[in-house]
């Protein structure tokens, strides 16, 4: 194996061949020859007037180049050399792409939040459109469960049943009346019932030829005769013009119902068919210096919120209530009766 101090010595010889073959031959011999003739003793003394020409200094330091490679590669000599150069040099590297680093997070940080920017309105967009589609669904199946409640209803009723949709309501605010789309054409009578999948919500009062007015229970002084379930107590439930309360008038302060009591209809008269839910017990007012009880109630069928409705067939007609007689009519009566 070739030693170190033996390859130095050998990559000296080479470059002082490379300078003996670059300068004259006689310049070493006599070396004063090439000094100008006249000097000054404040010139600084130059050994060479020019240096090596640009092709000389590239062919030296190429081949010094693959002199240190080779010796690198094959004797590890300059391993440690590099080690610390790298070590000392890695700060300056480092310094020296801190420009292009900062540039570019810079950059992607610009980009992500466009991006985000962008990702954020469209899922905005989705959201509304999402939220408008959920609200209508919600919709749809309220509908269709209110129908199925109809249909089921119809198969257990004794009555001939009509199916009737909304298509108009009252637009005075103290009227609680609303049109639907089945008129004298499809044989409607004023009179019928119309209810919904829970109860009574009014009763048809007039007939058009393709439309008809439903006044609802709620109706300012629409009386409905009812009767407590749980008792059997007969009265009659006024509207009061609010969609959400009826009233019962001229009840005892001692009459047998309480909060909570389902009132049905009680088929006096021959308006309602008997038994129809109809109202439940919200509220009552007791007071002993009253002979009535202040009774309010909030109607069971949603005279306010479903949008199909059923119509169920004409009542049988009762017997003509007998007239009364006039007082003065009674008075003679009483009078003859009396003698």
């Amino acid at each position: 194996m070739v030693s170190g101090a033996a390859l130095c010595a050998s990559v000296v010889s080479g470059v002082e061949l490379f300078f003996h073959s670059l300068l004259p031959t006689d310049y070493w011999l006599f070396p004063t020859y090439y000094l100008p003739a006249q000097m000054d003793s404040t010139q600084t003394f130059q050994v060479f007037d020019r240096g090596p020409s640009p092709a000389a200094r590239l062919v030296f330091f190429a081949v010094l180049s693959l002199l240190l490679m080779f010796v690198d590669a094959r004797y590890r000599y300059l391993e440690s050399t590099r080690s610390v150069l790298s070590v000392l040099v890695s700060p300056m590297q480092r310094l020296a792409t801190l420009p292009g680093v900062l540039w570019q997070d810079a950059s992607d940080f610009f980009v992500r939040q466009r991006t985000l920017l962008e990702e954020n309105r469209a899922l905005h967009r989705q959201h509304e459109t999402d939220t408008a589609q959920l609200v209508q669904w919600q919709s749809l199946l309220l509908e269709n469960q209110q129908l199925r409640n109809l249909t089921a209803l119809q198969r257990r009723s004794q009555f001939t049943v009509q199916f009737a949709e909304i298509t108009y309501a009252e637009r005075d605010i103290f009227r609680r009346k609303v049109l639907i789309d089945k008129g004298s054409t499809n044989h409607i009578q004023a009179g019928q019932v119309v209810m919904d999948d829970k109860g009574i919500v009014g009763q048809i009062t007039r007939v058009y030829p393709w439309l008809s007015e439903v006044t609802l229970i709620t109706e300012k002084d629409h009386a409905v005769p009812v009767q407590v379930q749980r008792s059997g107590l007969r009265s009659v439930a006024f509207g009061a013009g609010d969609t959400s309360q009826l009233s019962l008038r001229y009840m005892p302060v001692s009459a047998d119902i309480l909060k909570g009591d389902v009132l049905v209809t009680s088929g006096i008269d021959g308006l309602y068919p008997p038994g129809m839910p109809v109202a439940r017990v919200e509220k009552i007012e007791r007071d002993a210096a009253y002979p009535f009880a202040r009774i309010v109630c909030s109607p069971i069928g949603g005279v306010d919120k479903h949008r199909f409705l059923m119509i169920l067939s004409a009542q049988p007609k009762l017997p003509e209530r007998p007239e009364e007689e006039p007082a003065a009519a009674r008075a003679k009566t009483r009078k003859t009766g009396g003698h």
